[in-house]
């Protein structure tokens, strides 16, 4: 089952909604508890796809791929390592990456993202893959000069969190049979930069998400980052940057430059 969330001319307000064939079937309020059709139903083509989750934050996983540290020249983490990325940093499938003036070094990164479905606090790994509603594409655009700013990581949060720089969707696939499988790659300009599979994460999903939730409590719709597979690459304005997922879809975002205000 693919969820999205979107909105059309009729309606500007965003709404939830499920994919049946060309259609998206608009549901009544958000569907982590239960699916409840609305009634409403408009093609595919005439609505505009958001990030397809509101969450409560980001939790950015990271350093999760052996290939990965590997190019680095790092070791393999005892303990999942995070970040997070402001919540809005996120746009949806379709939308503009604004490319700050701040930075000079504008990079993509290939990511599986798991949206939430109910709380999680102390969880076990066992409790944490019951919590999770669906599977989903993202891009954890970042500004890897500030990043690396002053010798100090103490730059991640500016480097990782202008607005724009979490483009996530096109929606959330629910049916998932093993997330650990999954080819993942990401396409700038029709050019392949990254090509891996999500079998080569040092911690599975759940182990994550259980760790993170003896940190902070987790929400329905929060959204967790699992780290990107291999060393990603730059962006410049009108670069069209396209991550690809396994059973979940192509998400695709042309990157322009930043609004003055």
């Amino acid at each position: 089952m693919k969820i999205v969330r979107c909105s059309n001319e009729s309606q500007p307000m965003p709404f939830w909604g499920i994919i049946e064939g060309d259609d998206v079937v608009g549901l009544r309020g958000a569907p982590f508890e239960s699916i409840q059709p609305s009634g409403v139903r408009v093609s595919l083509s005439d609505v505009t796809l958001l990030a397809p989750c509101e969450p409560s934050k980001i939790v950015a996983g990271g350093a999760n791929y052996r290939s990965h540290l590997a190019e680095l020249g790092l070791p393999i983490p005892k303990h999942p390592m995070f970040f997070l990325k402001a919540p809005n940093t996120l746009i949806g499938h379709g939308q503009l990456v604004e490319h700050t003036e701040q930075t000079s070094q504008l990079e993509f990164e290939a990511e599986l993202a798991i949206v939430l479905k109910k709380p999680l606090r102390k969880a076990s790994p066992q409790e944490a893959k019951a919590a999770i509603f669906g599977y989903t594409c993202a891009n954890d655009v970042t500004a890897r000069d500030i990043q690396f700013r002053d010798n100090s990581l103490m730059h991640m949060p500016h480097a990782k969190s202008f607005d724009t720089f979490c483009p996530v969707g096109p929606w959330i696939e629910t049916d998932i049979a093993d997330p650990s499988q999954l080819a993942i790659s990401s396409m700038l300009n029709g050019s392949v930069e990254q090509i891996s599979s999500t079998s080569d994460m040092i911690f599975p999903v759940e182990e994550m998400i259980s760790y993170f939730s003896h940190i902070m409590t987790l929400l329905p719709g929060d959204l967790i980052l699992t780290g990107t597979p291999t060393t990603s690459g730059s962006l410049s304005v009108d670069d069209q940057i396209e991550i690809t997922i396994e059973g979940i879809g192509t998400l695709s975002n042309k990157v322009v430059a930043s609004v003055t205000a």
